[in-house]
């Protein structure tokens, strides 16, 4: 019986969806002595989604599937896998998981040693990785494309360039206004009910239980088994309330891009990431990570959204925000302050912290910095450009869990992300100034119902740059990003 490439594709999704559901488990509740047999099991499932890949009746169906535009992806997809040896994909799953339990051990002791082989060991398949792939450029090349199809380590520099030059000087305009009160974010706040105010907060934004749920993890993040079961995380700081809810709102701008991708699209190539083996329904880290930043920053910064929401934040902490306006809270988290977290920073700030994962990045790839050489790199940078003295590993180096999975080349999306979410509500405010004016009364439907049309519902089937194109924008265009900043800001 002759099995259609739809169908192929489709149990390639579930065994990548598989994948997923491990890796949620083991970053959520797994046993800390599972790491090493969760990486031999995630290992095998991987290896098992190449082979099905590069299984000559995958070809077969390929080649009998005409024009079929699934089919176009699948060959991307064989060409890639073809040039990967199979021991070096499974050796990468298999050491992810292991890696991210001695991440999470060294983050809790602060202590970069613990982290650093395995780290190296990361850094070597990451290597041998570009150069299988080939590359005429930077060994960054191969690497970023996997996570943002067309970029390389030259047009990330000119692009950052461009941000960083405009950025600073907002950024000295900014840091010489009045300071806004903050004291109150930094009360004792049970975790128990900040859970309760996001999950209110996640309803409210629009996210479907019904498809996912709110748990609780060291580093908050989104993963999807299909859009029918999208899953979101958050962590609680007793003594820092904005971590739980910024960290909230913006994984569910992550969960609804997956929950708004057409149904048509389940279990297809265009919810399947073919090249990093991985089942999303978003086109690129960067356009979802655009999702996320609109959320979080556009919407859930803004006045409108807490006059509507900050009265049932101040019930729910009454003793710790009896003495709060909403005029105070929302200056609070819009402030201008630099500091060592970037999941914490601010805006202005946000994409210094990128800027410096990224040259940190590239000098690996490339053999000019060592990772042992790492932690002072980090410390150095930060004084430099922020002029934030680093006390601990945990609060520098080891703050984020990307490098731990593999994620080399990842970090570039997040200020991709960024100005990709200027650019789209600008678009709106000229096109769709109902759309605006619906946000500004803190009515997000219309916003919902135009990102839907414009964005999610597309899934894998168009790249990005053509989601953009479609809009009449350029996808590495920064200057409504630099306009919004400077808006705010100045």
């Amino acid at each position: 019986m002759t099995i259609d490439l739809r169908t192929r594709i489709g149990q390639l999704n579930d065994v990548l969806c598989t994948v997923n559901m491990l890796n949620w488990d083991a970053r959520t509740q797994m046993a800390s002595g599972g790491a090493e047999t969760r990486g031999h099991q995630v290992a095998t499932l991987m290896g098992i989604a190449r082979q099905m890949i590069l299984d000559t009746a995958m070809q077969d169906a390929v080649d009998a599937a005409g024009d079929d535009p699934q089919a176009y992806a699948v060959r991307e997809a064989i060409d890639h896998h073809a040039r990967l040896p199979a021991d070096l994909l499974q050796a990468k799953a298999q050491h992810a998981t292991v890696a991210g339990a001695a991440w999470a051990k060294a983050r809790a002791q602060g202590d970069f040693a613990i982290f650093q082989p395995h780290l190296e060991k990361v850094v070597t398949l990451a290597r041998r990785t570009a150069d299988a792939l080939g590359h005429q450029g930077h060994p960054y090349d191969p690497m970023v494309q996997v996570f943002e199809p067309g970029e390389t380590a030259a047009s990330l520099e000119t692009l950052f360039d461009s941000l960083r030059a405009g950025i600073l000087p907002i950024l000295d305009r900014a840091r010489a206004r009045p300071a806004p009160r903050t004291d109150f974010l930094y009360r004792d706040y049970d975790p128990r009910l900040q859970k309760q105010f996001a999950t209110k907060i996640a309803h409210a934004l629009g996210y479907d239980f019904d498809r996912g749920r709110l748990d609780t993890a060291v580093h908050p993040f989104e993963v999807s088994f299909t859009r029918n079961d999208v899953r979101i995380t958050s962590r609680w700081s007793r003594n820092y309330l904005p971590m739980s809810i910024f960290g909230t709102i913006h994984e569910v701008g992550h969960a609804l891009y997956e929950q708004g991708v057409d149904p048509i699209h389940t279990r297809s190539a265009f919810t399947t990431d073919m090249i990093g083996l991985y089942a999303v329904g978003g086109t690129s880290f960067g356009m979802h990570e655009s999702q996320s930043r609109l959320l979080e920053n556009h919407v859930g910064r803004g006045p409108a959204f807490w006059h509507a929401h900050f009265p049932h934040l101040r019930d729910t902490f009454p003793d710790q925000l009896s003495d709060v306006t909403t005029e105070e809270f929302v200056a609070a988290v819009n402030r201008v302050e630099p500091g060592p977290i970037r999941v914490e920073a601010d805006e202005l700030t946000y994409d210094l912290h990128i800027m410096l994962r990224v040259r940190i990045e590239m000098a690996l790839m490339e053999g000019s910095l060592e990772v042992a050489d790492i932690p002072d790199t980090w410390n150095q940078a930060m004084k430099s450009d922020l002029g934030i003295e680093i006390d601990s590993d945990a609060h520098g180096c080891l703050q984020d869990v990307h490098w731990s999975s593999g994620y080399i080349g990842s970090f570039p999306t997040y200020t991709i992300g960024n100005m990709t979410a200027a650019q789209l509500m600008r678009h709106l405010g000229e096109g769709s100034p109902g759309v605006i004016s619906a946000v500004n009364e803190s009515n997000l439907e219309p916003l919902r119902g135009s990102l839907r049309e414009a964005v999610w519902k597309h899934g894998r089937s168009l790249t990005r740059a053509q989601i953009l194109d479609r809009l009449g924008l350029a996808s590495n265009d920064p200057s409504a990003y630099l306009e919004y900043l400077d808006r705010k800001f100045s």
